[in-house]
């Protein structure tokens, strides 16, 4: 059979698995190669070549490597805790962003981190055995004898149909698609990481299992990497930093609403402040609508009937009413409240609403997880010939946002679903064709999330990475033919008649509070400029012999439109110094009798240990520049 590797071809015999097509082809990766490729489907090492064409080989850095070494060590991980654990029942263990998790009903038995050190010393007893994990084809009869003590297994058994692949190391079997790595040696470097409870497929009457968190990484040195990551996002933890730099609390009087204090609102309206003159610049029209509506209008919506156990009702002079849990309804009526011509289309709404949405108690994470939230709404009304461009221009907003920000991203689309989709196939191809285009044109990285879209039609998500590393899922484009049908929504075409228009769902930030979260972790709380609450502060050596050139300094900064703090305590210099670095502050002016005396401040810029003289006159330039440009520093 004929099979082509790096460009060149190569006559193979039929049968032989990948092991024997690395020796032939790339002998240094028959001993690395964790997987080979032929088209888009992964196959162990030891399967045989199904087919003739192209072939490439998983090795451990390729990101599918790596959710192969973590999908791989999660089976690894399952097998000491047999060992150590007999009797243990275990229920799903994927591989996830950035490790692997596995979920295990240990009966009475709390696990904590203190016994980590124990299962990863079994673990690497079972690592240094290289045992080989073998792939098992079976019938769901077979399946359900095999694993007939373990009733979490044999309810996802009972949901599979067709043949069921499982896995075997040793003395360990579990279910699984594959592949995996070749044996348990190929598993060297890994870590426990936490210990959480999870309840059974996420369902809180189901028991409540141990989840243990994990990681494994190709190298010693690439863990260790990202062990010092994972400490460096504890220091930075917004609801430690929010407290500290006094930016928002929380209270159990209003759980999952946050509280934002007076230096977290001057954070929260600069951000709100570039949101307005952005949109404004882009040629959004700003609306805000009620935050409670009656019951008829979430009929219309649909979501009286599919989300009402998630939202806040109440009556109101005998009618059912209910607290926004998002904007688009509200959006719909002000889009009817007029007569729209073709020429008005591409029609922009933007709101920054407040929703209010019930999540569960234990879900509730600092501003990451709320009941409570400022949804930065847009709600474009277009018609389908101006679907590309407009989805163009939001593009070229997102860039404008995000590299403000020092936010990488990448891009999924995802396309309709297999079932339950409304509208015809034409135009989801159509669409989906559109959207692919964009983002190509776009020149973002981006991949297709199959099957993924809502029932209305195709998305885009923009999965943002910060400075440490993590992803986050904050902008998104929907298009949408569902809610201007419910609501009767129309423009008036060329010919004079009324025509649907499709609808572009888009939010920037997505939750504003959940923004500022991602915002205070990426920066440390270290802020840039222009976003922090203190901008520069002043400290005079002496407060009695430099203290009218600091009331000069500081009204010269004010006048400047600088949020400028003086601390002329009677503290020692050294203390009030430590106490502007622990504040984060961007900039620290030190004033002595040579900069009274020469009109000089003595500047350091957050982070950095060199100070600068300068005229009092050149810093305020310096410092509005970094504000107006918004500098990263």
């Amino acid at each position: 059979m004929k099979i082509v590797y790096q460009g060149k071809e190569f006559e193979v015999e039929n049968g032989i698995n990948g092991f024997d097509l690395a020796k032939i082809v790339d002998p240094e990766k028959k001993n690395k190669a964790l997987a080979y490729k032929q088209g888009e489907k992964l196959f162990d090492m030891r399967e045989p070549l199904k087919e003739e064409g192209e072939c490439a080989f998983v090795m451990p850095e390729d990101p599918e490597g790596f959710e192969m070494l973590n999908h791989s060590c999660s089976h690894l991980m399952a097998q000491a805790l047999s060992h150590l654990y007999p009797g243990c029942l275990f229920g799903f263990g994927p591989a996830i962003e950035e490790g692997f998790y596995y979920d295990v009903d240990f009966g009475d038995k709390v696990i904590t981190d203190a016994d980590f050190p124990a299962i990863e010393q079994e673990m690497k007893k079972i690592s240094k055995a290289a045992i080989p994990y073998q792939r098992k084809e079976i019938s769901q009869d077979e399946a359900c004898e095999i694993f007939k003590d373990n009733h979490y297994k044999v309810e996802h058994i009972k949901e599979l149909e067709g043949v069921i692949s499982c896995y075997q190391q040793g003395d360990f079997i579990d279910l699984c698609r594959g592949p995996h790595v070749p044996n348990t040696s190929y598993l060297k470097h890994f870590k426990l990481l936490s210990v959480a409870g999870a309840y059974w497929r996420g369902d809180a009457n189901n028991k409540q299992l141990t989840r243990i968190y994990a990681t494994c990484y190709p190298s010693e040195e690439a863990l260790k990497e990202h062990l010092e990551i994972l400490e460096k996002r504890k220091a930075n933890d917004h609801r430690r930093l929010g407290k500290e730099l006094g930016l928002f609390m929380l209270s159990d009087y209003a759980p999952g609403m946050p509280f934002f204090l007076p230096k977290g609102m001057i954070l929260m309206n600069s951000l709100l402040e570039y949101w307005h003159k952005l949109h404004d610049a882009y040629g959004y029209m700003e609306i805000t609508t009620p935050t409670m509506m009656s019951r008829e209008l979430w009929e219309t919506s649909g979501h009286w009937d599919h989300y009402k156990e998630n939202m806040y009702t109440t009556k109101v002079d005998e009618r059912d009413f209910a607290i926004k849990p998002m904007n688009c309804p509200g959006a719909m009526l002000a889009y009817n409240n007029s007569i729209h011509s073709y020429k008005d289309l591409p029609y922009r709404q933007a709101e920054l609403g407040h929703v209010h949405r019930h999540e569960a108690s234990g879900a509730l994470n600092g501003l990451f997880r709320v009941r409570a939230f400022t949804q930065d709404d847009a709600h474009i009304m277009v018609r389908f010939d101006q679907i590309e461009e407009e989805v163009k221009n939001i593009m070229r907003l997102f860039d404008d946002v995000y590299s403000v920000f020092g936010l990488q991203y990448k891009i999924v689309l995802s396309t309709r679903p297999e079932s339950n989709y409304i509208g015809s196939e034409e135009f989801w191809e159509k669409s989906e064709k559109i959207l692919a285009e964009a983002c190509a044109d776009s020149g973002h990285e981006y991949q297709i999330n199959p099957g993924d879209g809502a029932f209305y039609g195709p998305k885009l998500d923009f999965k943002l990475r910060d400075s440490m590393g993590r992803t986050w899922q904050c902008g998104t484009i929907q298009l949408d033919v569902n809610l201007p049908h419910r609501f009767g929504c129309f423009y008036i075409d060329e010919k004079g008649e009324k025509v649907e228009p499709v609808m572009l769902h888009r939010v920037v930030f997505g939750s504003i509070e959940r923004f500022i979260g991602i915002l205070i972790e990426h920066y440390g709380g270290a802020f840039p400029t222009w976003l922090a609450p203190v901008q520069c502060v002043l400290l005079p050596v002496n407060a009695e012999a430099q203290g009218d050139y600091a009331q000069k300094v500081l009204e010269a900064l004010q006048k400047a439109d600088v949020r400028v703090k003086l601390d002329d305590s009677n503290e020692k210099l050294g203390y009030r110094l430590r106490n502007a670095q622990v504040s984060k502050i961007p900039f620290t002016l030190v004033l002595g009798d040579k900069e009274k005396e020469q009109g000089l401040v003595t500047y350091r810029i957050y982070g950095q240990k060199e100070q600068i003289s300068v005229p009092l006159e050149e810093f305020v330039k310096l410092i509005r520049k970094s504000i107006d440009e918004k500098a990263r520093y």
